[in-house]
């Protein structure tokens, strides 16, 4: 298992719907919430991903072809 911050950006028409519900079923990733923000037209979430690493990547990759901006934060920390 690996853990992994990550920023991500949603689109207008992707607000409303239920990725991470989606995300976590899907691929089997624990999804820790650190921060958020959600307007009519963007959200923004930065979260911890802990899964398989590959289980994550495919997960990555899945959120990408969606249309979410996936920003790895590494070592950065929020603040």
């Amino acid at each position: 298992m690996i853990k992994e911050r990550v920023k991500l950006t949603f689109p207008e028409g992707l607000v409303k719907e239920p990725i991470i519900t989606q995300f976590i079923r899907q691929f089997e990733v624990v999804v820790n919430i650190r921060r958020a923000s959600v307007e009519e037209n963007l959200g923004w979430i930065i979260c911890e991903l802990d899964a398989e690493q590959e289980q994550l990547e495919q997960g990555v990759q899945w959120l990408k072809e969606l249309g979410v901006e996936v920003d790895r934060l590494g070592d950065i920390v929020e603040g």
